[in-house]
């Protein structure tokens, strides 16, 4: 008998591993050491390795995978169910080797380390932008306590610290001018910092053909066409339009029961990330289609009559989710059809 199964728990030093055979023993149940994790894997016999999704996990599956091993990742929220009384490192082990041989079980395609460069962009200009707009609220906050009130958006913002801050702060105490100037300083850097953030994520949208092929859909531009990219990849694990956008969050919540059809709010789960720059391009789409609808789809005109501009925007999102399958899935641009 030789292992067939092996569920792993990775965590940032200590690794445990749980291995059955294909008489359905176990073989082993003990924990590695990084240094220890990839010799132990080349003395195995190629098998399937189960992991949670999560950090480091893509980079461990790669170098697993190059040693032979078949490797899946799940989400960790699929492996609880599996996790008998009691937590720790060998049951969580236990729990994702059950999880793996599910003939039913969702896994999450592992990502390329050309992937995991592009989000580290994302995520680092998200970061970006929470502090930019951090400084903004504190700089409002501390102008308002002397009477001086900036307009509403980034770029006003932006403009007082790059133009007007000498002149509305002239009369200020030299504690709080020195203070304001600071918030200035920093909030002119950081802005610089994430247009160019931008710059280099419209660049790679320029070489990649699935972010350009995705540029082709109304409302999405480059930043969210290389996120979708990056996230997604091609779009395999998914079996259609509507299972990517339950896997975003789109999709009602179902509390069906006895015979009866019972549909809640939109779930929110998934990618929150991908999710937001999704809304946030329909919601800039809604103000073109009010201004020219005669341009548009009439299903866009006919549900903003019918629905709140948000309710609106997040169907909008559901409908462009489930266009981002098909062109990721068939690799061609989308084509508007013709009304």
């Amino acid at each position: 008998m030789y292992v067939t199964t092996v569920g792993l728990d990775v965590t940032k030093n200590v690794f445990q591993v749980h291995g059955v055979t294909d008489g359905g023993t176990v073989a082993f149940n003990r924990s590695l050491r990084r240094a220890q994790m990839l010799s132990f894997f080349e003395r195995l016999e190629p098998c399937v390795v189960g992991m949670e999704a999560c950090s480091t996990s893509h980079h461990w599956a790669r170098e697993l995978t190059r040693l032979g091993h078949t490797v899946r990742l799940i989400p960790p929220s699929y492996v609880k169910p599996y996790l008998k009384r009691g937590k720790s490192d060998a049951a969580d082990a236990e729990a994702i080797c059950e999880a793996v041989t599910r003939p039913a079980m969702r896994f999450v395609e592992v990502k390329s380390c050309e992937q995991q460069a592009i989000l580290s962009l994302h995520r680092t200009r998200d970061l970006v932008v929470r502090q930019r707009t951090q400084t903004i609220n504190m700089l409002r906050g501390l102008l308002a306590e002397f009477g001086i009130v900036l307009p509403k958006g980034v770029g006003h913002a932006v403009r007082f610290a790059r133009q007007g801050r000498d002149e509305a702060c002239a009369a200020l105490p030299e504690q709080a001018h020195t203070a304001i100037d600071d918030l200035c300083d920093a909030l002119v850097a950081l802005h610089m910092r994430v247009a160019s953030y931008g710059r280099r994520i419209a660049a790679l949208a320029k070489v990649d053909p699935s972010i350009a092929r995705l540029q082709t859909i109304p409302g999405v531009g480059p930043i969210t066409a290389s996120a979708i990219a990056a996230t997604i990849g091609s779009a395999r694990q998914f079996r259609s339009g509507r299972d990517l956008a339950a896997w975003l969050g789109l999709t009602p919540l179902n509390r069906s029961s006895g015979g009866k059809e019972r549909l809640g709010r939109v779930s929110k789960m998934g990618d929150r990330y991908i999710r937001r720059l999704l809304v946030v391009g329909m919601t800039s789409r809604i103000k073109q289609i009010r201004q020219r609808p005669d341009a548009y789809d009439p299903w866009f005109s006919t549900i903003l009559e019918r629905k709140p501009a948000k309710l609106a925007a997040v169907a909008m999102v559901n409908k462009t989710a489930r266009i981002v399958w098909a062109v990721l899935s068939r690799g061609e641009p989308y084509r508007l059809r013709a009304t």
